[in-house]
């Protein structure tokens, strides 16, 4: 990922450095593994575990003679033990027992960060609905004004639908904290399982079952908990956008004034541009989850089309959930509400937001419910038109009053009634 839209942390797991140090991770596990029953003199193991290092640059330069870069890291390495030590590294395994397992290794560390930043993102969540609670707005559906709600309960079923993902990845990351060596097919032709099972236990793996690769469904279910994360995360900066609207301006991303330019040619814009950049990503997330469920069919017990891909997506999905979760924990944390607004806007629809709780008067006043629908709506079109308070033109329509006294008429238009049960998301976080 380019360094515009990766954050240290999560960058750091997936350098090339990185990369070797956890490949390096496995050899010597697996060099000591095999002096474990036996195998290799335990002297030898001894020996590696103390002299194996590396330079990326030196396997960089070894990489072009061998063209291989799992053979580029085993020649360094081998030549920095030297011999006759060196002849036990990478013993009886294959190239992907070594890659796959240490990926497997990367991948939950880096789920591990992305898990603790969806944490910290649902408590911010959770905060912010609670001190929002009572901040009446509108309720808007197909983007047009509904019935009122609260802006608390916006933000809750955010915290809600954020804590799903939280699931998702937590699942994610215990299918993939899984590791294999057992060969070039699987078969633990040329090495003992029980060197696999000693290794992967020290990783804090799972061995499993394996071709010579492990199963790129158990990826592509990683890269859709990050889609997924993306996805909702993206709906939240949706709706910011829209809040965001000049002719809304119910909610605003931080700015600093003074500072932040919204516009290189118009100094009073204040745009949602984070917002937009994290809807952006998401995309990318989604297209990356693509290539990962491509992956999952391999030529018979293995071919290498999917690490190219892998290569890409696997870093960049993980570093992008990483940067949209922790960029919109701080919108959330620092954005501006203005609940007068969110009023004003409520009211600007001339209480036709309250049509259904006068559509239900009526049929309990004993009207039949299409009759009810047709005198309500009929109102509310001559609302609209005459630009009047929804009240005021239901009072002065003779069908509505037979129906209805006055003061049942202006008891279906109070909003601490329709937004008396609204804490109800609220409550249910825990």
């Amino acid at each position: 990922m380019i360094p515009r839209y990766s954050l240290a942390p999560m960058a750091a797991l997936f350098t090339d450095e990185a990369r070797y140090r956890a490949w390096l991770e496995v050899e010597i596990l697996a060099t000591a593994g095999q002096a474990e029953v036996g195998v290799v003199p335990k002297s030898a193991a001894a020996a590696i575990s103390d002299r194996a290092d590396f330079t990326v640059a030196e396997i960089e330069a070894r990489e072009q003679v061998t063209e291989h870069d799992v053979a580029a890291f085993v020649d360094v390495v081998q030549a920095r033990i030297g011999e006759p030590e060196a002849a036990w590294l990478h013993y009886g395994l294959t190239s992907s027992d070594v890659v796959d397992t240490a990926l497997s290794l990367t991948l939950v560390r880096a789920a591990t960060l992305l898990l603790a930043s969806v944490d910290a993102l649902v408590t911010v969540l959770i905060a912010q609905a609670r001190t929002y609670s009572d901040v009446a707005m509108v309720g808007r559906t197909h983007g047009i004004h509904a019935e009122p709600t609260t802006f608390g309960a916006k933000v809750a079923l955010w915290a809600l639908a954020a804590q799903r993902d939280r699931e998702r990845l937590a699942r994610a990351r215990a299918t993939i904290a899984v590791g294999k060596l057992s060969g070039a097919v699987g078969t633990f032709s040329n090495i003992d399982p029980r060197v696999e099972v000693f290794v992967c236990e020290r990783l804090g793996l799972t061995a499993v079952p394996a071709t010579q690769v492990l199963a790129r469904d158990r990826h592509a279910e990683l890269l859709y908990a990050c889609a997924s994360l993306g996805a909702t995360i993206e709906s939240f900066a949706l709706e910011i956008r829209h809040l965001q609207r000049t002719e809304v301006r119910e909610v605003e991303e931080p700015f600093r004034a003074g500072e932040q330019k919204g516009s290189s040619a118009m100094p009073h814009k204040r745009n949602p541009v984070k917002c937009e950049q994290i809807c952006g990503l998401a995309r990318v997330l989604r297209a990356n989850l693509q290539a990962g469920l491509e992956n999952v069919a391999l030529w018979h017990e293995r071919d290498i089309s999917h690490s190219s891909v892998e290569r890409i997506i696997l870093p960049d999905s993980l570093n992008l959930a990483y940067y949209v979760t922790e960029k919109f924990r701080s919108i959330a944390e620092k954005m501006v509400v203005y609940p007068e607004r969110m009023l004003e806007n409520l009211q600007a629809s001339y209480g036709l937001v309250f049509s259904q709780p006068v559509l239900l008067a009526l049929v309990e006043a004993g009207c039949s419910r299409d009759d009810a629908y047709r005198m309500v709506q009929r109102n509310a079109m001559k609302t609209w038109d005459e630009r009047r308070p929804f009240v005021e033109v239901l009072g002065e329509d003779s069908e509505v009053l037979r129906a209805l006294s006055v003061d049942q008429l202006q008891a279906c238009f109070d909003l601490d009634r329709a937004l008396q049960q609204s804490h109800r998301a609220i409550e249910s976080l825990s």
